[in-house]
C-alpha cells in the first residue's frame, strides 16, 4: 500500500495535523512518499521518501494520494497525477472546499474508510489546451477553467469563437472562461456563469465583463471542439490553465477539447455536492434572523 502525500504550503499550525496523518499511515503499514518541497518546509523529519514532479511519482506508482490544503492543492496536485490514475483524498485544512471536502478532524475516519473501501470515487472531467504557438509544454491542461483576458489597464478584447468549426460568437469583453463542471463553482461563477453538476456531461463559456449586455453564459456537450482567435489594441493577452498563465497574442489559435486524462476525487459517503453547495453558498440560511 503506497500514499503520496501533496502540499503546496506548510504552515506552523498544520503541525499536529502532519502528526496524525503520519502516525494513521504507520499503523496501516503504508509506504508514504511526500512532495519534496513541501517536505523541505515541515518542522519535523518523517523519514519519508520524497518526490519533486510527475516522472518520479509514476516509478514510485502509489495507491492514493493525499493532498494538505484547499482546493487550489488539489489543482496543483492534478500536474503531479496526470494519466496515472491515482485517486486524490483531500483534506482540508482551510475554509470549506468544494473538492477538499474532507474535513482535517475526520482524517483517520477518512483514511480508514480508503482502507475499507467504503467510498466513493468521482471521476472528473479536463480539459485540453491545443495551439499553433505551443504554450504551457506538458502542463496544457485544467481540471477547473481556462481563460483567456486582457492585460493590465488596457482595453477590452475581441474573442472570436467557434465550436466545432462553426462559428458562435465574437466576445468583446475583458476576458473568457471555459469551465468544467468542477470549475464552475470558481471564476465562473463570480462572473454569473451557472453551477454545473460534476458529472452532466458539459463545459460553460462565460464572458468576463462583456460590452454587449445580451451575451450570457453558454452550456455546450464535453465532445465539443471550441476554438479561440483573439483581438485587441495591446500586443499581448493572458490565458491561463487553472493557476498556470502564458502570454498570448493575436497570432495564437487556440483549441480546447475534452481531455483524455480524468482527476478521481474520493469521497465520503456522507458528502454530497449538494450538501457542500448549500454550506459553501449559505442556500436555507436567513441571516435576518441571526
Amino acid at each position: 500500500m503506497k500514499v503520496s502525500i501533496y502540499g503546496k504550503k506548510f504552515k506552523p499550525e498544520y503541525s499536529e495535523h502532519l502528526k496524525r496523518l503520519f502516525s494513521k499511515l504507520k499503523d496501516i503499514n503504508a509506504e508514504t512518499y511526500i512532495y519534496t518541497e513541501y517536505a523541505k518546509q515541515l518542522d519535523e523529519d518523517y523519514g519519508a521518501e520524497t518526490y519533486k514532479d510527475y516522472h518520479k511519482l509514476k516509478q514510485l506508482s502509489p495507491d492514493l494520494m493525499i493532498t494538505l490544503g484547499g482546493d487550489g492543492t488539489i489543482l496543483n496536485a492534478a500536474t503531479f497525477i496526470r494519466d496515472l490514475d491515482v485517486p486524490i483524498l483531500g483534506i482540508n485544512l482551510g475554509r470549506l472546499g468544494f473538492l477538499a471536502s474532507t474535513e482535517k478532524n475526520k482524517l483517520e475516519d477518512a483514511i480508514d474508510a480508503w482502507v475499507q473501501g467504503s467510498y466513493k470515487v468521482e471521476t472528473r472531467t479536463m480539459l485540453e489546451l491545443n495551439s499553433n504557438i505551443p504554450i504551457f509544454g506538458e502542463l496544457g491542461f485544467a481540471l477547473n477553467d481556462f481563460t483567456i483576458h486582457k492585460r493590465d489597464t488596457s482595453s477590452m478584447i475581441k474573442i472570436h469563437s467557434y465550436i466545432n468549426g462553426i462559428f458562435l460568437n465574437s466576445y468583446w469583453a475583458d476576458g473568457l472562461i471555459v469551465c468544467t463542471p468542477t470549475g464552475s463553482t470558481g471564476y465562473s461563477l463570480s462572473c454569473g456563469g451557472p453551477i454545473i453538476f460534476p458529472v452532466s456531461g458539459n463545459f460553460a463559456i462565460t464572458p468576463v465583463a462583456p460590452h454587449n449586455l445580451n451575451v450570457r453564459p453558454i452550456v455546450i456537450p464535453d465532445d465539443s471542439e471550441i476554438m479561440f482567435k483573439i483581438e485587441g489594441r495591446s500586443e499581448n493577452f493572458l490565458c491561463t490553465v487553472d493557476t498556470r498563465y502564458e502570454t498570448v497574442t493575436s497570432e495564437h489559435e487556440l483549441t480546447l477539447k475534452k481531455s483524455k486524462m480524468v482527476t478521481r476525487l474520493i469521497q465520503l459517503e456522507d458528502i454530497a455536492f449538494m450538501d457542500t453547495i448549500r454550506a459553501k453558498l449559505s442556500w436555507g440560511f436567513d441571516s435576518r434572523n441571526q
